[in-house]
């Protein structure tokens, strides 16, 4: 187990970090950003609190211009998560099972590979926060003749503003076990964090994320706002589990396929397309890809800092007994009422 000693950096040196990340930011963003709550980040210097979840000023801003430019279509599907918690894998399966018609899963005849061969999963469902709004773009997003048109994000559902009528839209939420997403959170922002910026321990990065304090965190509110509507709408919001389709891909992907409106036939069950899906999205198979080893398609984010392990279960590498009886009781407390629940057991 790591080491707990804690490196700290003064409050004036993290506010100087802050100022070079922030610098771009619309004045807007940054008179927004002097109003709100804010805790030392992960990866950046700070966070803050926007609407009730912790942000780091870029994606506030990026959220803020989706909020004020984004017009949902009937048709659009949008693929939600907190972070670290399966998030490019639901990309990679819903866009195979998605345009499987238009690129099978096995190379046609003429011998063109399948896109997600050749292009990570994140260019070809784009973010919302991190590629469609980020950086103060407004795109026009009208001109997309395709449909439906496939989005991923991040943010809450309340954040989403679909409300009050949601129409057709469909929006798939991928949940894993808080554990593993805690420690899967720890390894890959303490590899992404800023120039200047410590390690965070693990023992330090376990009390933020008991606290809430992580992106798009309280992870519990996050969970339980895709959670609660789908149970209030099961036809707009697929609520789905991590370690569940790890145990069982083919019953999953058949529910997924469903839901999105493109059935599997019996005819392709008896060709095996499912398994044939499965295992293309697979995290071994995607992990070895080029594509996938090198590049930047999330902003800044090298392509291989995406692909670490993809166990269910890691957890128990890393977390103490007491460490494991403060989430367990933290989860009960917040999760048990709504029904929601995690099979946690080492």
């Amino acid at each position: 187990m790591p080491s707990s000693t804690i490196t700290t950096i003064t409050h004036f040196t993290r506010t100087q970090i802050a100022d070079e990340e922030e610098k771009h930011l619309s004045s807007e963003c940054k008179e927004v950003l002097l109003s709100l709550p804010k805790e030392r980040g992960w990866r950046t210097a700070f966070l803050y609190k926007f609407q009730g979840y912790w942000c780091q000023a870029k994606e506030i801003q990026a959220i803020m211009a989706f909020q004020k430019h984004f017009k949902a279509k009937d048709t659009d599907i949008i693929l939600a998560s907190i972070p670290k918690s399966g998030t490019t894998w639901m990309k990679a399966l819903s866009f195979a099972i998605i345009n499987r018609k238009n690129f099978p899963i096995i190379s046609d005849h003429h011998g063109h590979p399948h896109p997600l061969l050749t292009s990570n999963p994140h260019d070809l469902v784009p973010f919302l926060e991190y590629k469609l709004y980020a950086n103060n773009q407004i795109p026009e997003l009208s001109q997309i003749a395709d449909e439906p048109r496939v989005f991923a994000t991040h943010i809450p559902f309340a954040s989403l503003n679909l409300l009050p009528s949601m129409n057709n839209i469909k929006i798939v939420y991928i949940c894993r076990n808080p554990f593993d997403t805690f420690i899967s959170s720890w390894h890959f922002l303490n590899k992404l964090r800023s120039q200047g910026l410590p390690e965070i321990s693990l023992e330090e990065a376990f009390k933020m994320y008991c606290d809430g304090v992580i992106g798009f965190g309280p992870f519990w509110e996050h969970m339980l706002g895709y959670w609660n509507e789908s149970l209030k709408r099961p036809n707009n919001v697929l609520f789905l589990k991590y370690d569940d389709m790890k145990q069982d891909i083919v019953s999953n992907l058949k529910k997924l396929a469903s839901f999105l409106g493109f059935p599997f036939s019996p005819e392709e069950e008896k060709q095996g397309v499912i398994q044939d899906i499965a295992k293309l999205c697979s995290f071994e198979e995607m992990k070895k890809l080029d594509v996938n080893k090198n590049g930047k398609s999330i902003k800044d984010i090298e392509n291989k800092y995406l692909f670490r392990k993809g166990e269910v279960g890691d957890w128990v590498n890393y977390l103490s007994p007491s460490m494991v009886k403060q989430l367990s009781l933290i989860m009960e407390e917040k999760l048990d009422a709504s029904g929601l629940s995690f099979k946690v057991a080492s």
